[in-house]
């Protein structure tokens, strides 16, 4: 073969690789959420949201990073309540997916605030950063819940999946929280990009130099999404609960960042549960759970 002809194939090569590159970059960092009308059809095929409709219940928006425009949900407490708490959904979802949440802490006396993460509902379009923006988001959200409601004396925080992450990443500008608690999140992205890639039949090395295009065409490379850093110096409580058959995100991810956080935590495997399943698998226990962790901080 000719000097020329190893130089175009070289370069066919190369274009191919880098196309590749792009694609997942794009593939990764941009969401294809679930409308309000499949998120509560899905809560309601699998759990009883009953309660939802009898509630009083605000909607308002907060500027998020940068003036994202970020809608929220205050649902009141029936009874007089003076602790709050935000909820932030996973991927691809929205805000009725956190339904399944919200129930326990009403009943443990709290007000509940959910919202939609950017790109998610029916958000402005924008990429994902898998807790980088969003943590700043919900930065603002703590911020504006505080000023809004003058009577909160204890506010907390809950995430799943990429909300767990948003969760963890939030705490590195240590806000002004009681409690964080952590349903599922990742320790960090990469790993998990690797397992997808694998499950694709890709060579998973190529969510590094995929990291480097991310970096150029949107400005947040994979190597960045790291909620664990996030716990360094964190002396914030943080309760972590994972599902022991959680294939997408393993259980490992909670155990690590509960070893890593410099305040208290605990963390729990829910057997038999996959991701994001855990207080449908286990519904007493998940409770137990929160009430447990919350009673030893003394906030209920």
């Amino acid at each position: 073969m000719s000097a020329y002809n190893v130089l175009i194939a070289v370069t066919v090569l190369l274009c191919i690789f880098a196309v590749v590159c792009v694609g997942l970059a794009h593939y990764a960092m941009h969401v294809t959420p679930q409308t309000f009308k499949q998120a509560l059809a899905w809560q309601k095929d699998h759990y009883d949201i009953s309660f939802y409709d009898s509630l009083e219940k605000t909607g308002y928006t907060v500027e998020g990073y940068h003036g994202y425009k970020l809608p929220v949900q205050l649902m009141k407490n029936p009874l007089p309540a003076d602790r709050y708490v935000i909820i932030s959904h996973g991927h691809t979802d929205n805000h009725y997916g956190m339904l399944k949440y919200a129930k326990i802490y009403l009943d443990l006396g709290f007000n509940v605030l959910t919202y939609d993460l950017r790109a998610h509902g029916e958000n402005k379009k924008t990429v994902c950063t898998f807790g980088i923006l969003e943590s700043r988001d919900l930065e603002l959200v703590i911020k504006d819940t505080r000023k809004r409601y003058p009577d909160l004396k204890v506010l907390g925080l809950h995430g799943e999946s990429l909300g767990g992450a948003t969760t963890i990443t939030v705490l590195k500008y240590a806000p002004e929280v009681d409690f964080a608690v952590d349903d599922c999140g990742f320790a960090e992205i990469i790993s998990i990009m690797r397992q997808g890639l694998k499950s694709l039949h890709i060579p998973s090395f190529m969510v590094y130099p995929a990291s480097v295009f991310a970096h150029l065409m949107y400005g947040y490379p994979f190597t960045k999404m790291r909620p664990i850093d996030a716990l360094k110096d964190n002396k914030i409580p943080v309760l972590f609960i994972h599902g022991s058959d959680d294939t997408y995100i393993p259980a490992s991810h909670g155990e690590r960042m509960s070893r890593a956080t410099k305040g208290y935590s605990e963390f729990h495997a829910v057997p038999g549960a996959g991701h994001a399943a855990s207080v449908l698998t286990a519904p007493d226990d998940y409770r137990k759970y929160v009430e447990d962790f919350l009673k030893k901080l003394s906030y209920i």
